[in-house]
């Protein structure tokens, strides 16, 4: 009831803006072409509930389905969502799933094939979720806070300014590398989900904890803090945009990456009704963090995976601009602290648990109010405010693995690499 309040919710700041919210959306791709996004991948978390036999056939019917209504819109000429036209099928079957658990099956059965067309629609769902929000942001927060964090950034040494200029360098293999990675994110999020709940249809239970979770949530909980500190990124608010020079205009100034920008005394500037404040924390750095710990008790070449994504992020928002340092740094402690405090749901919350939750909110929040009212401070102590910034999300870190040691002692080196004999366990605590 609380999530379909939260959708409500939505749908009316959505249409006070004159705007679909994400049922209105939702619904319409029951039969329009639908936006690009994770329909499949969605699809495949509802199938680890069905055995082999309904897997073949779910997969069959949506394909068939999807192949139908192509056919027709182009018959029709119908108009297709940026070029996309497949999707309708899987959420046909997503939706049918759910209708078979209610009319068909009973008891354990009911809730377990419930639980699997939830999961795939709530992976579905959270992308028009996420529309919406930015959405909003854009149409409530008509000025931006660029210009304070930009100042933070001189204290670590500004570096999507550089990022960008080393990811020019590599043009054209490195862009297009990094843009690979940094929009198919969820497609990661889904192989590696997969891999935790592969013994689901066996054991006919889900495991207490999996990457799906600390996903939705922090897509969830981040727009809310975009509300708070609106932010447009270096390629918008210090460069042309990323669509060319439309962006020019409302831009405090055309530097990025080439020239650093000045040291001046920051204050909120206006930006237009377009541009999502998308930046502060960096989600894309927190989704990818959430990856890189929940592939740590997998197989060797999901973790590799899992460290080569974290990576690849890391250097697609800063290279194309789309983050500054400071953002990278609150998205980490960002995402730590989120996963720490649904362990601790899971496990029961117990002293530990509490005190690695209060700490990651703590810095998070002090990290927030620092980028704010000191500036300035930061940028002109770069030798004193860079480190301890990272001394900050450092001791985060370390917190979450000192908690992790304690919490499973078979994962002791979630973070660090090597899982050892403890990676069969994955699949039961994610």
């Amino acid at each position: 009831m609380t999530a379909l309040g939260f959708l409500i919710a939505l749908e009316f700041m959505a249409r006070h803006y004159s705007q679909p919210g994400p049922i209105t959306s939702q619904l319409r791709e029951v039969i329009f072409a639908p936006k690009p996004g994770p329909m499949y991948g969605g699809l495949a978390l509802t199938m680890v509930v069905l055995t082999w036999r309904q897997r073949f056939i779910a997969a069959g019917v949506a394909i068939g389905i999807d192949a139908v209504l192509v056919l027709l819109r182009w018959a029709v000429h119908a108009e297709m969502a940026d070029g996309h036209s497949f999707g309708n099928g899987a959420l046909w079957v997503m939706l049918g799933c759910a209708v078979i658990a209610v009319t068909r099956r009973t008891g354990q059965e009911r809730v377990l094939l419930l639980k699997g067309a939830g999961l795939g629609l709530l992976l579905v769902t959270g992308r028009k979720i996420g529309d919406t929000w930015l959405l909003i942001t854009s149409k409530a927060r008509p000025q931006v806070l660029d210009q304070y964090v930009a100042t933070v950034d001189h204290a670590l040494g500004n570096p999507s300014w550089v990022a960008g200029r080393i990811l020019g360098a590599t043009d054209p293999i490195g862009p297009h590398v990094l843009h690979l990675v940094y929009a198919q994110l969820a497609v990661a999020a889904v192989v590696v989900a997969l891999y935790q709940l592969r013994n689901v249809a066996v054991e006919r239970r889900f495991p207490r904890h999996h990457l799906v979770r600390t996903f939705l949530v922090i897509g969830l909980l981040g727009p809310a803090i975009y509300m708070i500190f609106p932010m447009v990124g270096p390629v918008f608010a210090y460069g042309p945009g990323a669509s060319g020079t439309g962006g020019v205009q409302w831009a405090a100034a055309n530097l990025w990456p080439h020239t650093p920008p000045p040291l001046t005394t920051p204050h909120p500037m206006p930006y237009d009704e377009i541009t999502p404040r998308n930046c502060m924390p960096s989600l894309h750095t927190a989704w990818a963090t959430a990856i890189f710990i929940h592939t740590r008790k997998g197989p060797r070449l999901l973790r590799y995976g899992g460290t080569f994504w974290l990576i690849a992020t890391l250097g697609a928002t800063l290279g194309f601009g789309y983050h500054y340092g400071a953002d990278l740094v609150a998205g980490v402690v960002f995402a730590l602290t989120i996963e720490a405090a649904l362990r601790s749901h899971d496990r029961g919350w117990d002293r530990l648990g509490i005190q690695l939750v209060g700490y990651g909110a703590t810095i998070f929040a002090a990290l927030l109010v620092s980028y704010r009212c000191l500036p300035m401070k930061m940028a002109e102590h770069p030798g004193v405010f860079g480190p301890l910034l990272i001394l900050a999300m450092t001791s985060v870190i370390y917190g979450y693995l000192r908690a992790a040691k304690l919490w499973e002692p078979e994962a002791s080196r979630v973070i660090t690499g090597s899982a050892g004999p403890a990676r069969e366990g994955m699949a039961r605590t994610g």
